[in-house]
């Protein structure tokens, strides 16, 4: 079923017929276009898409590879594929929720390669849309004729706004539903027109279409005489794509990982991020800022005289230099930053909100860094697009952090560069997915402060203490016996003449952590409060004891990477919430019971028990004396 008065576009079969090695060359050397399609529930994404497979004779790269397997010739005529069962099937996969994930699909017509991402449309499904768009070049925004602008329509242009996406076509679909009435097309356009200038999208391109009939798909439709602009395809094929501009940029490149086949042979492969590279090129290797020059730029089809953005390759360098995965090469004269500490607006994409002050991973290109989170700045409402206060977020929300890492990462804005601006989150516990950002720019602070080099290391503080610093961390239910333990710990080791000295959960209220109540961003920051702490005490060479209930693993894991490998000992105090409660020293179960404290540990606020501690006692059977010498005991010797 084709729009009788469009022109549909072709893959050349007779040039397939004829001469397969021909075409594959021909077709190796098209540009290729990413875009996705995305707008509201039902604007007809899956039938456009239909309508493009369908017109394109869907030309897959699998076909072409067997093409090329055979050897064959191949009919010019093929077997025709009924457009009608084609939207079908695409229709039968979003009903069976399969398009509640993004798909992608792949065609070609004479001029160029597509792959188009096939985003749904349902706003609990926002976090599949920005997957589509992290890597497009163009957005496809569809808006159904009879509705016009949406909460969708608005969500996705900002969200492809605000991942570097610079082609907007806005796609007014259904336009045989309103009969092709030029006075609707132009309302929407204008209404768009406005919402597009308040966001920033300096252009686009409206098309009117019906994907069901092919009007404006792949050529002029009789039906709207009043538009005298590309069709969908023609404007597909023609628009600029972003090489260029990623070509003329310094060069960067992200270090995937060290090729060392031999001896003889060291290599340091990676994609090009931006600029061009030849050998003699003088590089500087971040974050270490080592310098040489380019020796080879070598692939698999042999040595390259210049490489750009975009291509895979690997370096070799003219010196012996450190390099690894996670480095950036970049151009000596002008290096990309570093630093630990940014503003980066977050597209939270899990359904457990934002944990304020708790680690997460942050993976921007081959780096992963544990870093955290501070309070929101603000939230977007992307309806009206103002800001609005914000304590966390939760799914789907946009905001604006700052971000704070446990090392220096070498970046560039998002604005610049897509792959060096770019990060996600990633939950420690789940490795989850839980953010998407976008890295604005560092904080003043990150290139103000500096550490200062001191004489007397944290080595020389602990000969002359004459033991090995460690962090005993005891954690478990309140009542569980964690403070009444570490006492008796310290008292003996006080016995053996060791330099201690403890941390209570309740002691620290009094002062440091005052200001702190008892949510799940208070429990998180006062752990990362007491950590950073400990951690200055066992630089100081002591022997650090600390009783918090610390309900939560990842925090209990963000001290731990604070410390050198050994030095952070978890003790869990393992108590069952019955016998604790049965306790009750400070009557504080009996206040959660009744409902006069809120977010208490074990009653309306989860205890996340340590999974494999290096000590673990068990109060029901050992009296605190005896805790604390099974542990004195396990400890020793501490030298």
């Amino acid at each position: 079923m084709r729009a009788e008065d469009s022109e549909p576009v072709y893959v050349s079969d007779a040039l397939i017929a004829e001469d397969i090695d021909a075409y594959l060359e021909t077709h190796q050397h098209k540009t290729l276009l990413r875009f996705i399609t995305c707008g509201s529930v039902d604007d007809g994404k899956s039938t456009l898409i239909g309508r493009l497979l369908y017109d394109s004779k869907m030309i897959f790269e699998d076909q072409l590879e067997a093409l090329a397997a055979d050897s064959k010739r191949v009919g010019t005529q093929g077997q025709d594929i009924d457009f009608a069962l084609l939207v079908d099937g695409l229709a039968a996969e979003r009903e069976q929720g399969i398009t509640i994930d993004v798909a992608y699909r792949f065609f070609s017509t004479e001029k160029r390669k597509f792959i188009v991402a096939d985003c749904p449309g349902h706003e609990q499904y926002t976090r599949n849309m920005v997957t589509g768009a992290s890597t497009a070049d163009l957005a496809v925004i569809l808006v159904d004729a009879r509705k016009g602008v949406l909460t969708q329509t608005r969500r996705h242009s900002y969200l492809a706004h605000l991942l570097g996406i610079r082609h907007i076509v806005l796609a007014v679909n259904k336009m045989d539903l309103v009969g092709y009435d030029q006075a609707t097309f132009d309302a929407i356009v204008a209404d768009y027109r406005a919402f597009a200038d308040s966001i920033g999208i300096a252009a686009f391109t409206a098309i009117p279409i019906s994907g069901f009939r092919g009007d404006n798909i792949t050529g002029p439709s009789q039906r709207t005489p009043w538009y005298d602009g590309p069709s969908l395809i023609a404007h597909l094929e023609a628009v600029d794509l972003d090489t260029a501009r990623d070509a003329a940029r310094p060069f960067r490149m992200p270090v995937q990982w060290v090729n060392r086949p031999n001896l003889d042979f060291r290599g340091f492969a990676g994609l090009i991020a931006s600029g061009r590279v030849r050998p003699g090129d003088a590089i500087r290797v971040l974050p270490s800022g080592k310098s040489s020059t380019v020796a080879r730029i070598v692939t698999l089809d042999g040595d390259l005289e210049q490489a750009v953005a975009g291509q895979s390759v690997t370096l070799t360098f003219a010196d012996e230099i450190d390099c690894s995965r996670g480095d950036v090469v970049a151009r000596a004269d002008a290096p990309p930053q570093s630093a630990d500490q940014f503003e980066a607006t977050l597209v939270w994409l899990d359904e457990a909100p934002l944990q304020v002050g708790r680690a997460y991973w942050l993976k921007l290109g081959t780096q992963t860094v544990s870093a955290v989170v501070r309070e929101p700045k603000y939230a977007v409402n992307v309806n009206t697009m103002e800001h609005v206060a914000a304590k966390t977020l939760d799914l789907n929300a946009i905001g604006v952090a700052e971000v704070s890492s446990d090392r220096a990462i070498v970046f560039e804005p998002y604005a610049d560069n897509r792959t060096l601006g770019g990060f996600i989150l990633i939950d420690k516990m789940t490795n989850a997915t839980v953010a998407a950002g976008m890295l604005n720019f560092s904080l003043r602070r990150a290139q103000n402060v500096h550490w200062q080099p001191t004489d007397i290391d944290r080595e020389e503080h602990a000969r002359l203490k004459n033991q090995k610093p460690r962090v005993l961390w005891f954690t478990g239910l309140s009542g569980a016996g964690k403070s009444t333990i570490a006492n008796e710990v310290e008292k003996l080791l006080n016995l053996m003449n060791r330099h201690t000295f403890l941390l209570d959960g309740d002691n620290v209220r009094h002062g440091l952590n005052k200001d702190l109540g008892f949510t799940d961003a208070d429990r998180i920051e006062n752990i990362r409060r007491v950590g950073e702490v400990a951690k200055l005490m066992a630089d100081a060479g002591l022997i650090v004891l600390t009783a918090f209930i610390s309900p939560f693993r990842a925090e209990r894991q963000l001290v731990r990477d604070m410390l050198p490998e050994g030095e952070f000992i978890e003790i869990f105090v393992d108590t069952p919430l019955g016998v604790a409660e049965q306790r009750d020293v400070k009557g504080l179960y009996r206040k959660a019971r009744s409902g006069e404290l809120k977010n208490f540990t074990g009653i309306d606020s989860p205890y996340e028990a340590p999974e494999a501690p290096e000590i673990a006692v068990n109060t029901v059977d050992m009296t605190a004396a005896e805790a604390a010498e099974f542990i004195v005991r396990r400890i020793m010797p501490l030298k």
